[in-house]
């Protein structure tokens, strides 16, 4: 889905910063480190045994493993921070509990809540509540927030986390003036968390006063908690400003810039004491050039981006007498090398489209300065969104597009009430991806004429390019067939059971397949089990394809750098195989009447 306003400014490829990635080979990036911390090369945990990590030497991995001989305590940053974006991936132990200190005062938490589709501000991705003990019983804690969905995985498996942090304002005399903020808060891909104003320091902070900076704190009292690429980039250098702008709109149809000496202005004037730019001045006509001068006064030499959107027209960008981004259609982007100091500014924005309506957006990015609007907003057109409630359709074809540029036409999306879901496809007989989270957004297939596709709305986990479950192989080195084609491949559609679920049909090298696929009790994964009538001489099936996969257990699987696991659960005498294929790994078992196995997510 397009990103909202908030996230396209927050996480723009053009943001420019003073960026670091902190060194994991040791722990000197750290201020007095407890014993509980350590630095790993490899870490793992249990799907079975509570706070438990297993780790191999080395470095790369910061992890905390708390004991009752070395009780956790929380680790902080020799830096301190102001405006951040932090990313980073972290693994939590089973029935474990930490969290992100932002500036040592602000906890995004982190927790195991496998299995539960339950959100509050103690949630995995939830923003921990403030606390006063002078309120009431029950009313103690306070200003909270819960996660926008449960976009959390299973322990032992690496989480993704972006957050972009706004400090809180103080004046010349160390007031505060405006709040902090949690801009946007990212967990496996998913917004969680958007535009979150705190207003004050949350439960357990390091103080409840209130500064411009503080340390980036990780708790470590609480639970097992492993970490890994924490890539920090700090936003504390002032932002360029423009000032004494003036303004002329000259009426007509340009497509390239005139000569001026010539031609009259319709309109001008100075911009007044804002100098926002914008589209918004006393002009009335459909087609025009509105031509901006005046002075951008910049305070950090460097790389400075300018992102430029002209709807129903184009624009041009001039700064330093240089000429940085050409006249284009509706949207461009530039770069300049700016010194410190005064320079020129001049903005062409030709409105050449008379139906289209007038706006004018231009975003700066710079060494240390996080992208920010300089102009009026460009307000996109605001649909609402069609949402399917898997209460009300649990089921629901339709297209569905995937990585690579790979429609699915006969697809088949399945929901469930414990937020996890997937989607099958009936023309190769195979899933082709599982979420968590919300259900569909089938905005895409039901808006206006619509496209007939929807879309997952949660964490997603893709299986690939499509292609059969089942094959037939000559030896252990063919190459897995890549459609149906020499397969006799019949989909005969699908069965519901008194829970609607589906189990799915079909015909395949002459072989009678049922493919009943169901989700595990909590939403902790789901089970697929294939019984096949007469199978075919070498038929095998393919579990599952990746870059890595690692047996960890009898029949535990680990996929891809500990993405999600695949448990075989019966293999009605058989035995699974692991086999690398064209650089790539595969699991796969021979097909006798029966096989059975979990993805654990």
């Amino acid at each position: 889905m397009a990103c909202s306003l908030m996230a396209c400014l927050v996480f723009s490829g053009s943001t420019q910063s003073q960026s670091r990635d902190l060194s994991l080979q040791d722990l000197s990036s750290f201020q007095n480190p407890s014993k509980s911390w350590q630095v790993a090369a490899n870490v793992g945990a249990s799907l079975s045994e509570e706070n438990k990590f297993t780790t191999s030497a080395g470095g790369g991995i910061l992890v905390n493993q708390p004991t009752r001989k070395n009780k956790g305590q929380d680790l902080l940053t020799n830096f301190e921070h102001g405006d951040l974006d932090l990313e980073l991936d972290y693994m939590m132990a089973k029935g474990s509990n930490s969290g992100i200190y932002l500036q040592g005062r602000y906890e995004l938490q982190l927790a195991d809540n496998w299995g539960t589709t339950e959100r509050t501000a103690a949630s995995n991705g939830g923003v921990y509540e403030r606390w006063d003990e002078s309120r009431p019983e029950g009313q103690k804690g306070y200003q909270g927030y819960a996660p926008r969905q449960n976009a959390g995985r299973a322990p032992g498996l690496w989480q993704h986390l972006k957050i972009s942090f706004q400090a809180p304002r103080f004046d010349a005399s160390g007031n505060k003036i405006e709040n902090a903020r949690l801009l946007l808060v990212e967990l496996n891909g998913v917004t969680i968390q958007e535009d979150v104003e705190l207003f004050g320091p949350t439960r357990g902070a390091i103080s409840n006063d209130e500064k411009a900076t503080g340390p980036l704190r990780l708790q470590g009292d609480h639970g097992a908690v492993a970490f890994r690429n924490i890539q920090v980039s700090h936003y504390s250098k002032p932002r360029p400003e423009l000032k004494g702008l003036t303004y002329r709109v000259f009426k007509g149809k340009f497509e390239k810039e005139p000569k001026y000496d010539s031609l009259p202005p319709e309109a001008e004037g100075p911009q007044g004491p804002s100098n926002l730019l914008t589209s918004t001045l006393d002009n009335d006509a459909k087609q025009f050039l509105l031509r901006y001068t005046g002075t951008l006064v910049v305070k950090e030499p460097g790389e400075y981006t300018f992102n430029l959107n002209t709807p129903a027209g184009a624009g041009l960008i001039r700064v330093n007498k240089q000429e940085i981004l050409p006249m284009k259609t509706w949207n461009g982007r530039g770069t300049a090398v700016l010194p410190a100091g005064e320079v020129p500014f001049e903005l062409l924005y030709s409105k050449t489209m008379d139906w289209g309506t007038p706006a004018l957006g231009l975003k700066i990015a710079g060494p240390g300065v996080r992208e920010f609007l300089i102009s009026e907003e460009i307000l996109s057109e605001n649909i609402d969104p069609i949402l399917v409630d898997v209460k009300e359709r649990p089921i629901l074809r339709s297209f569905i597009d995937l990585p690579g540029n790979h429609r699915v036409t006969h697809a088949v999306s399945v929901g469930s009430p414990s937020q996890l879901h997937y989607t099958y496809d009936l023309d190769n007989g195979t899933i082709v991806q599982l979420w968590r989270g919300g259900f569909l957004d089938a905005t895409p297939m039901w808006h206006e004429r619509g496209d007939g596709s929807s879309k997952a709305i949660g964490s997603l986990q893709y299986f690939g390019k499509p292609t059969t479950t089942l094959a037939r192989l000559a030896s252990d080195q063919t190459a897995w067939i890549k459609d149906t084609t020499g397969t006799a491949f019949r989909p005969k559609g699908y069965q519901l059971d008194q829970n609607s679920e589906p189990t799915f049909l079909y015909h395949i090298y002459g072989t009678s397949v049922k493919d009943a696929i169901r989700i595990i009790e909590n939403g902790k994964g789901l089970r697929r089990e294939l019984s096949v009538q007469n199978p075919a001489a070498g038929l095998v099936a393919r579990l599952v394809e990746g870059a890595k996969i690692e047996e960890i257990g009898k029949g535990l699987y680990l996929v891809d750098d500990r993405a999600y696991y695949v448990r075989v659960d019966d293999a009605a005498g058989a035995k699974p195989m692991v086999r690398t294929v064209a650089g790539r790994q595969e699991l796969v078992v021979p097909v006798q009447s029966k096989l059975a196995y979990s993805i654990l997510f």
